[in-house]
């Protein structure tokens, strides 16, 4: 398995620069060819009007996402000048998810951008929260501190569900190329830690028949720390630049009211996220 092609999802109202450099590097690292996309839709305003007016302001607010887009086609294509491989551009006036997640079918892999807010314009921004739960492909998940891909140390973040697991087979292209791999479960109170050792040490003996070094880790429940605060600890002490994630093993509702692992790695951590579902 590799990843033949990349798919960068762009935003017209959030910075690009990041994810497109990103995508840019994966790609050149895989000799793969990228596909940009983005899509928006004019969002008329709350006001009523009728007739000739109305249709004015249609037409006014769709050749404005137009020209946006083509800008975006143009920050898209000088971002790959250079990278060498084979770069193809997707637009439309469309709802940018319905947009994006349609294209997703000829990709490998999904870059996007991070940050995005609870409740996002659906007009102007294809979440990656919405992404991740429906593209049918791991995401790559960009903050926009983000300036490279730094494979040099990478965190898989175990939990037995079948999301982690789709989340370490869609990550093998990438942990093929790491220096270094770590896979850790998070212990929660009561859990039994032989049981969630045993657990990543499978992991890990999987990763070495495809090729892939790994260690194992189990990091101890700590009183009144979050999950995802326990896992921002492991990473900063291997100095992960990846991290691979099954999203939503509890339910995305859960999470989005009470917060949660994934929440926060889509939203907070300054890391890449390679995340499945």
């Amino acid at each position: 398995m590799t990843y033949a092609t990349v798919m960068v999802s762009l935003a017209l109202d959030q910075s690009n620069e990041a994810r497109l450099q990103v995508a840019g590097e994966l790609a050149e690292r895989f000799e793969a060819a990228i596909v940009g996309v983005a899509a928006a839709q004019f969002a008329p305003p709350l006001y009523f009007t009728d007739g000739a007016a109305a249709q004015g302001l249609i037409d006014e607010g769709e050749a404005s996402v137009k020209r946006r887009l083509a800008d975006l086609e143009a920050q898209f294509r000088a971002a790959m000048a250079n990278r060498g491989g084979r770069a193809e551009w997707r637009s439309a006036v469309d709802f940018p998810e319905r947009f994006v997640l349609a294209q997703a079918r000829c990709a490998d892999i999904v870059v996007s951008g991070g940050q995005s807010p609870a409740f996002s314009d659906a007009f102007a921004l294809a979440s990656p929260k919405d992404l991740v739960m429906q593209a049918g492909r791991p995401l790559l998940v960009v903050p926009d501190e983000a300036r490279w891909l730094d494979l040099r140390s990478v965190l898989v973040a175990w939990k037995d569900t079948p999301e982690a697991r789709r989340a370490v087979a869609d990550a093998l292209p990438a942990l093929r190329k790491a220096r270094d791999v770590t896979v850790v479960a998070i212990a929660e109170q009561g859990d039994d830690r032989s049981v969630a050792m045993a657990g990543v040490t499978d992991v890990a003996a999987w990763l070495a028949r495809h090729g892939v070094t790994a260690s194992a880790r189990v990091a101890e429940a700590v009183r009144n720390e979050t999950a995802a605060a326990q896992l921002e600890k492991v990473a900063g002490d291997v100095e992960a630049g990846l991290i691979v994630a099954g999203a939503y093993g509890h339910s995305r509702f859960r999470e989005l009211i009470l917060g949660g692992v994934t929440q926060y790695l889509i939203t907070q951590s300054a890391r890449c996220v390679l995340l499945s579902h």
